[in-house]
C-alpha cells in the first residue's frame, strides 16, 4: 500500500488517499452492502452514504487517487459496524465511487489484529485475545468481508450458554468461545449430558499436526458396529470418509457391512461431481470390507491410494477412529439430554455429523469444516433445535375434515440432508417426516424419565436422565428428614424411579429450615414404547472433528444402561388415550409445564435441587420478613406444633413457569380444642358454586381472571389461620363494595348499572368474573392494594382442575391430577376397561383378607374422592367404595383398581359448559333401592342442570331403610328438592331470579303420586315430616315432578354401576373429552 503526498496543484490543507483496487477482468457486481477486502487501500471508502453512522462533513478537501488515476473527493467520513466484534472507523464517503473498501493497513492498526489469506477464505484474528472476529470468501478472485451468519440464525441475546451448548450438539466450550467470543469469559460450562457421553482417558500419544494441502488429497475412514440396539430403520453399523484438508466427514448409515463398497463409490463421485476434484488417497485399517477384490479394482481404476494401518496398529488411523468417538460423545450427549430411546441412536450419530461439520476445529485453527469445503455457504439453512424435544408438526395427510387436528406430536431427530427442513418421527404414523411446518417446545422432552441409571445392572433399555446446569449453594438438611428421604423398602413406590445423580446429598446439620414431612406427590413420568418401523431413514450429513489424538474405541455404544424391572415393554402406554392435538398452543405449553415439572416428595429432594432450594430460602425470608413468629421459650408442659414444607408449580397464563413455590405449613392437625385453639372457619366455596359461575361466564360470555393473594401473618396449617385470614378479607372485600352471598360465605357480589362482578374465595385463591369489566379492573386494583397479590390473568388453572375455553365454551378436567393417582396407585400401564363398576357388584363389610396397607387404599379413595369434581361418571363407584375406608378388604381394593382401569381410557375426561342462551334450572333424581347388601338401605342420586350446564350432583347411601322403591325414590327427590332450592335462592341473590316452577325429572311414578297427592296414606304414615317438604314446594309452585322414562333418566348414573354401554348416558351430562385420541 503507498500514501502518496499531497498534489503541488492542490490546496494544502488537502489530503489524498490512494485505492488501489483493480479490476481483474471478471465480472463482478458491487452490491450495496459488500466489503472488499483490499489491501492496496489507505482509508476505508465507500460510495454508499446510508452505511454510514455519526457522519461527519469535511470543511478541507479529502482526495482518494483510484487505481485508473483519477482523483475522486471525499465530502465526509462516518463509522460502519460490520458486526457485533468489528467496526470500522474513519471511513471516507465518496459520491461517485461504485464499490465498499476495507482497507487492510488500516483495521489492522485500529483493531490490533491480522488478517490471513487462504486459498478460497481469510480470517481476521485479534492479535490480544487469539480469536477469529471475522471472516471473508474469495468471489470472482476478491476477498469479500462475509459478516457472521451464524449469530444471526442463534441469537445469542436470547439463549443461554447452556441453551447453545445444547442447541449445537453438545460443542467444547473451546469451540463455543471461537463461535461466540463474547463467551470468552467463561472458563467452564457444566453438563451431565457430556460427562456421561465424553469421558476419556488423559493420551499419551502426541498430536498428529501435519494435515493436507488440498480438498480430497487424502481421506480417512473407519466403519464402526455393529451396534447392540437395531435402530428403528434397521441399521447397525455407520462408515465414515474424513477429508483431511478441510475435516468434513460423510456419514453412511448400514445394515449391514458389505454396503461399505457402495457407500465409499457414491462419496468418490460426489466428489468429483460436486467439488470437481477426484479423491488422491484413502487412509484406513485392514478390515475385510477395504481389502475385498471389488474394492481393490476400483481403487485402481480410479487411480486412488490405498494406505493401510498396520496390524494392532489403530493409531496409524486416528483421525477415522477418533472421528468416531467424536461423533459417538456428540450423539451420546444428544440422546441423554432428552432421554431418547437407544433405538433412535441412528438419528443422533446422523445429527451429531451434521453439527459437529458446522462447529469451529482445532485443528483448522477455529476455522468451521464446512466453510472450509464451501466458503461463503450458509451453515444453517435452518435454525437448530435441541435433538429429541418435543414439537408439532402439520399434519398434511388427506381427507383430514376441518374438525381433526391439524398436527401431529413428534419427536425432532435432526435434519434433512437435502430438504430444507426438520427431521420428525410420529409414533401416531410410525413414520418420519421432514417438514418446515414445526412448532418447537424445546424444554419438553417427547420421552421423560422413567427409570434410573444404573451402572451395575446394563440391559438393553436406555433411559437417560436430564442434566440440570446448576450452581452449587450449601443448604443443610435437618437431621429427622434426611432419614425421611431414603426410601424403604417395606413401603410400595410407583413405578417411577429416581433418576441417578452424580451431585451429593448435603450433609444434615442443625438449619433455620424446619423439619418436613415427605408428604408430597409427584407428577407422573409418562415412558411410551414405539412400535418396530421398516421405515427407511434418509442418509444425512456427517460431522466431524475430535481433535485430540487418542487410541482406537471398542466397537460399541458405550453409554451407560438403566436398571429395568422386565423385558416386556408397555402393551397399553398411556399416550394411546391421550393426546394434545386439539389445544390451542398456550394449553399445550400449560399441559407441558404442568407434566414436565415434577414436585418433590421429600425435603432431601427439594434441596437437590436449586430451584426449589431457592424457593425455601425466599419462603424462609417472606416469613421473617412479615413478622410472622417470635422465637421465645418453650412454656413448661407444652407441645411445639411441627411443621412441614408443601411444594407447587405455579404456571403462567400462557403455560410457561412462573416460578417454584415452597411453602412452609404448620402440622393443625396436631392442635388441642380449646388449648390451642377455639372457633374455625376456613373459606371454602362449594364446589356447585364454582361450576355455577363457570356456567354463568359460558353463557353471557364473560371474559374471567384470577387474583391469588398470599397470606400475611397467620401460619398456613394452623386451625386458627383460615378464620384469621377470611375476617380480614370479608372487611376488605366489603369496603370495596361487595356482598357476601347469604347462601354460600365464599362468595360475593355486586351490581350496578355497568354489569355484576361475582368473586369466590377457595382459602387464597380467588376467581373473579362478570359483565363489567371496568369494575373488576378497580376490584384487583384494590386488592393489590390491601394484600400481597399476584394475577393470573384468564383461568387457567384452578385448585387442580385444568380450564379450557374456546367459541364452544369452557371445559374443566382434571387430566393432571387423574394422570397423577393412575402413577401414585402403579396403575399407569394397566389395560382400560369400559366401565367403573362391574354391573350387579355388590362389596360386604366382611368378605375377603384385609389389606396389609390400608394407608394406601385410604389415599387412592381420597384421591379419586376429589376426582368426581369433574367426573360424574365415577360418582357412584367412589361413593361406594368410600364406605370400607376404616377396614378396606382385597374386594374393595379390586373395585379401587377397576375404577383406575376405567380412568386409564380416558383421563382427560371432563365437562363442557355452552352457551344455551337461558338459566333455567332443573334436575333429575333417582334412587337404587334396597342396594347395600349389609344395611338394606338405597342409594340416592340426582344431578342439576343451570342454564343446560351440569352444575351439581351426588351418589349417597341414605340415612334409614325404605320400605319400597316408591319410598327410597320420594326420599331422593326430597333431597333434590333442597338442592335445587339452594341453586334457586343463589342465582337469585346474584341477580338471575327465576320465577318459572323448576322440573324435577323422576322415573317413579309411584313417587310422583306421593308427591302430588296431599291425602294421608297407610303406607306412607312412617315416612318423616321432612320428606314431606317436596309436597309444599309443589303446592306453591316452586318445583314441578315430569315422569321421565328410566331410559332418559340422566341420574340412573348416580344410583348403580351400569356396563359400558350405558355410561355413554355421562354425554348428555355434557361430559366431553379433548385429550381424545384422534
Amino acid at each position: 500500500m503507498d500514501e502518496s503526498g499531497d498534489k503541488s496543484s492542490r490546496a494544502e490543507n488537502s489530503a489524498t488517499s490512494t485505492a488501489a483496487f483493480v479490476d481483474s477482468g471478471k465480472c463482478f457486481v458491487s452490491s450495496p452492502s459488500n466489503w472488499i477486502i483490499d489491501s492496496g487501500a489507505s482509508d476505508h471508502m465507500t460510495g454508499n452514504h446510508s452505511l454510514l453512522c455519526k457522519f461527519n462533513e469535511h470543511r478541507s478537501f479529502h482526495e482518494v487517487e483510484v487505481a485508473n488515476g483519477s482523483i475522486l473527493q471525499a465530502i465526509g467520513s462516518g463509522t460502519v459496524r460490520l458486526s457485533e466484534s468489528m467496526s470500522l472507523s474513519s471511513v471516507l464517503c465518496l459520491p461517485k465511487f461504485t464499490f465498499n473498501l476495507l482497507s487492510v493497513s488500516k483495521i489492522t492498526r485500529t483493531l490490533n489484529c491480522s488478517v490471513k489469506f487462504y486459498p478460497y477464505h481469510c480470517i481476521f484474528k485479534d492479535l490480544s485475545t487469539k480469536q477469529i472476529i471475522g471472516r471473508g470468501r474469495e468471489s470472482g478472485g476478491l476477498y469479500i468481508f462475509e459478516p457472521e451468519e451464524l449469530k444471526s440464525q442463534v441469537a445469542l441475546a436470547s439463549l443461554s450458554p447452556f441453551e447453545l451448548h445444547c442447541r449445537l450438539g453438545h460443542p467444547s466450550l473451546q469451540s463455543l468461545k471461537r463461535l461466540y467470543p463474547q463467551l470468552s469469559h467463561l472458563s467452564s460450562l457444566n453438563c451431565n449430558s457430556c460427562q456421561f457421553a465424553k469421558h476419556h482417558r488423559v493420551h499419551l500419544i502426541p498430536k498428529d499436526n501435519k494435515r493436507a494441502a488440498s480438498l480430497f488429497e487424502l481421506v480417512h475412514s473407519d466403519v464402526w458396529g455393529p451396534c447392540p440396539v437395531t435402530s428403528k430403520s434397521g441399521f447397525k453399523y455407520f462408515v465414515t470418509f474424513v477429508d483431511d484438508f478441510s475435516r468434513v466427514t460423510w456419514l453412511y448409515l448400514m445394515k449391514n457391512r458389505s454396503e461399505v463398497f457402495t457407500h465409499f463409490c457414491t462419496f468418490v463421485a460426489e466428489a468429483k461431481t460436486q467439488f470437481g476434484v477426484s479423491v488422491k488417497t484413502l487412509r484406513s485399517d485392514n478390515a475385510k470390507e477395504y481389502t475385498s477384490e471389488t474394492f481393490r479394482s476400483f481403487m485402481l481404476q480410479q487411480g486412488i491410494r490405498h494406505e493401510s494401518s498396520c496390524v494392532d496398529t489403530p493409531s496409524q488411523n486416528g483421525v477415522a477412529e477418533r472421528k468416531n468417538r467424536h461423533l459417538l460423545e456428540v450423539a451420546r450427549a444428544l440422546l441423554f439430554q432428552m432421554t431418547v430411546p437407544k433405538p433412535f441412536w441412528a438419528d443422533a450419530i446422523a445429527t451429531a455429523c451434521f453439527l459437529i461439520n458446522r462447529m469451529p476445529s482445532s485443528v483448522l485453527h477455529g476455522e468451521i469444516p464446512m466453510s472450509v469445503l464451501v466458503p461463503g455457504q450458509r451453515l444453517f439453512p435452518i435454525e437448530p433445535k435441541i435433538f429429541g424435544c418435543s414439537c408439532f408438526v402439520r399434519d398434511t395427510r388427506p381427507h383430514l375434515s376441518k374438525l381433526d387436528p391439524k398436527s401431529l406430536k413428534c419427536v425432532f431427530l435432526g435434519y434433512s440432508r437435502l430438504q430444507k427442513g426438520y427431521r420428525c418421527f410420529s409414533p401416531v404414523l410410525n413414520r418420519y417426516i421432514v417438514s418446515r411446518d414445526v412448532t418447537f417446545m424445546e424444554e419438553v422432552p417427547f420421552y421423560p424419565v422413567s427409570t434410573c441409571l444404573d451402572h451395575e445392572n446394563q440391559d438393553d433399555l436406555l433411559i437417560y436422565p436430564i442434566p440440570t446446569p446448576s450452581s452449587t449453594v450449601d443448604f443443610p438438611v435437618p437431621s429427622d428428614s434426611a432419614q425421611s428421604s431414603e426410601p424403604s423398602s417395606e413401603t410400595e413406590r410407583p413405578p417411577v424411579i429416581h433418576v441417578y445423580s452424580r451431585q451429593r446429598r448435603p450433609t444434615s446439620e442443625p438449619s433455620v429450615v424446619p423439619s418436613a414431612d415427605p408428604s408430597s406427590n409427584q407428577s407422573p413420568h409418562l415412558t411410551t414404547d414405539i412400535p418396530n418401523s421398516d421405515v427407511r431413514m434418509s442418509e444425512s450429513p456427517s460431522t466431524s472433528d475430535s481433535d485430540t489424538a487418542g487410541d482406537s474405541l471398542p466397537p460399541d455404544l458405550d453409554v451407560p444402561i438403566a436398571l429395568r424391572k422386565g423385558k416386556r415393554s408397555c402393551t397399553y402406554p398411556v399416550d394411546s388415550y391421550v393426546s394434545y392435538a386439539k389445544l390451542s398452543t398456550a394449553s399445550r405449553s400449560l399441559v407441558a409445564s404442568l407434566d414436565s415439572i415434577p414436585t418433590p416428595k421429600t425435603v432431601g429432594d427439594a434441596l437437590a435441587h436449586p430451584g426449589w432450594r431457592n424457593a425455601m430460602i425466599e419462603e424462609m425470608n417472606a416469613l421473617e420478613h412479615s413478622n410472622t413468629w417470635t422465637l421465645v421459650e418453650l412454656p413448661a408442659n407444652k407441645k411445639a406444633i411441627g411443621c412441614k414444607w408443601v411444594f407447587t408449580v405455579k404456571v403462567n397464563p400462557d403455560g410457561s413457569v412462573a416460578r417454584l413455590k415452597a411453602r412452609l405449613v404448620a402440622k393443625g392437625y396436631a392442635q388441642t380444642y380449646g388449648v390451642d385453639y377455639s372457633e374455625t372457619f376456613s373459606p371454602v366455596a362449594k364446589v356447585p358454586s364454582i361450576r355455577l359461575f363457570i356456567s354463568l361466564a359460558a353463557t353471557y360470555n364473560w371474559g374471567e381472571s384470577r387474583r391469588v393473594c398470599k397470606l400475611r401473618k397467620s401460619l398456613y396449617g394452623l386451625k386458627q389461620s383460615p378464620r384469621a385470614w377470611f375476617g380480614r378479607f370479608n372487611a376488605v372485600v366489603t369496603e370495596f363494595g361487595l356482598r357476601r352471598s347469604a347462601y354460600d360465605h365464599s362468595v360475593f357480589f355486586a351490581s350496578s348499572s355497568s354489569g355484576c362482578i361475582l368473586l369466590v374465595v377457595y382459602v387464597d385463591d380467588i376467581v373473579i368474573t362478570g359483565s363489567d369489566e371496568t369494575g373488576i379492573m378497580k376490584l384487583k386494583d384494590f386488592l393489590a392494594s390491601q394484600f400481597q397479590t399476584k394475577d393470573l390473568g384468564p383461568l387457567k388453572y384452578f385448585l387442580g382442575i385444568e380450564v379450557s375455553r374456546n367459541r364452544k365454551g369452557i371445559c374443566l378436567s382434571q387430566r393432571k391430577y387423574c394422570l397423577d393417582i393412575l402413577n401414585d396407585s402403579g396403575m399407569i400401564e394397566t389395560k382400560p376397561c369400559e366401565a367403573p363398576m362391574i354391573p350387579n357388584m355388590k362389596l360386604n363389610v366382611k368378605d375377603g383378607d384385609l389389606l396389609e396397607d390400608p394407608e394406601k387404599y385410604r389415599r387412592i379413595v381420597g384421591k379419586l374422592n376429589y376426582l368426581t369434581i369433574t367426573r360424574p361418571d365415577i360418582a357412584f363407584p367412589v361413593s361406594v367404595v368410600s364406605q370400607f375406608m376404616s377396614s378396606p378388604r382385597t374386594p374393595h381394593w379390586d373395585a379401587v383398581r377397576h375404577i383406575l382401569k376405567y380412568l386409564k381410557g380416558a383421563p382427560g375426561l371432563g365437562i363442557l359448559y355452552q352457551n344455551h342462551n337461558h338459566h333455567v334450572i332443573e334436575g333429575f333424581t333417582d334412587a337404587d333401592y334396597d342396594g347395600d347388601p349389609t344395611n338394606r338401605r338405597s342409594t340416592t342420586g340426582y344431578c342439576v342442570f343451570v342454564g343446560g350446564n351440569l352444575v351439581s350432583w351426588k351418589s349417597k347411601k341414605q340415612n334409614v331403610v325404605s320400605r319400597s322403591s316408591a319410598e327410597s325414590e320420594y326420599r331422593a327427590m326430597a333431597q333434590t328438592t333442597c338442592e335445587l332450592i339452594w341453586l334457586r335462592n343463589l342465582l337469585g341473590e346474584l341477580g338471575f331470579a327465576q320465577s318459572k316452577p323448576m322440573n324435577l325429572y323422576c322415573d317413579n311414578e309411584a313417587a310422583i303420586h306421593i308427591a302430588n297427592n296431599p291425602v294421608f296414606h297407610e303406607r306412607t304414615k312412617h315416612i318423616e315430616v321432612d320428606c314431606h317438604f317436596t309436597r309444599e314446594k309443589l303446592e306453591d309452585g316452586t318445583i314441578s315432578t315430569p315422569f321421565v322414562r328410566t331410559g332418559s333418566q340422566l341420574a340412573d348414573v348416580f344410583t348403580k354401576a351400569l356396563p359400558g354401554s350405558r355410561v355413554s348416558i355421562c354425554n348428555k351430562l355434557g361430559m366431553i373429552n379433548i385429550y381424545a385420541p384422534a
